[in-house]
């Protein structure tokens, strides 16, 4: 089960440092004749950033073709110390998953948050962009081509509106399996805008695992403040 509580935690902290993007992007940030200006907007528009909020969440995650099942229900926030707090307000299924995987997991979260962690950023120090040619679908794809091997980026694509080029969603592969004990780690990773500020609101994973098979985790937010201004209820 230590296992599984590597690959999660790792899968997490990936997934809520590569919600921050930069708009300082140099030369080296896309490889396509044409499309720095598209890069450089899609960088510029994560603005305004996510500074606080507050935001009630579910983690579950299943092993062993389903046999293993777990979840958690959380309060979590961040205030403008840059502190990431959690409570844990409810807890079902598995011991061990909700030890070492779910809690687990809001533990990595804060160490990140805590260590000003920046390896997995969407910034030109970590990533390539290289915009699609098809530019005629519902999204503008970006690839994202990590800069070196590790398990805090994703290789995979942005898809982002034509007109802001705001992220909606992520998907891909960790670049660099999290341990021995995985072969592959796919993530989807959603966005929307709250209040004005992109948020991530939902996040899959799966990762084949030896010995044990494929291995799920989601997570799914429910914004009740974002930089210190309550988000009204969803009818």
């Amino acid at each position: 089960m230590r296992m599984l509580a590597v690959v999660f935690g790792v899968i997490v902290v990936a997934l809520v440092v590569s919600t921050r993007t930069h708009a300082d992007t140099d030369n080296g940030s896309s490889t396509m004749s044409g499309s720095a200006d598209l890069v450089e907007r899609f960088l510029a528009a994560g603005a305004p950033p996510l500074v606080t909020y507050r935001a009630r969440r579910t983690l579950t995650a299943s092993t062993r073709g389903g046999s293993m099942t777990a979840s958690v229900d959380a309060w979590t926030s961040v205030d403008a110390n840059g502190k990431f707090r959690y409570e844990i307000t409810s807890e079902r299924g598995s011991d061990l998953i909700r030890r070492r995987v779910l809690i687990a997991a809001l533990e990595e979260e804060r160490r990140a948050w805590d260590e000003h962690d920046t390896s997995g950023d969407l910034i030109p120090e970590n990533y390539i962009f290289h915009v699609d040619d098809d530019r005629n679908g519902d999204y503008l794809r970006i690839r994202l081509e990590p800069r070196r091997k590790s398990s805090m980026l994703v290789d995979g694509l942005a898809f982002v509106t034509h007109d802001d080029l705001d992220i909606v969603r992520i998907e891909g592969e960790l670049s660099k399996r999290p341990s021995f004990w995985t072969r592959r780690v796919e993530i989807t990773r959603h966005y929307a805008r709250v209040g004005g500020v992109r948020v991530p609101i939902e996040m899959h994973s799966s990762a084949d695992v030896r010995m044990v098979g494929t291995s799920m985790f989601s997570m799914v937010y429910d914004y009740v403040a974002v930089n210190g201004k309550p988000v009204p209820p969803v009818d």
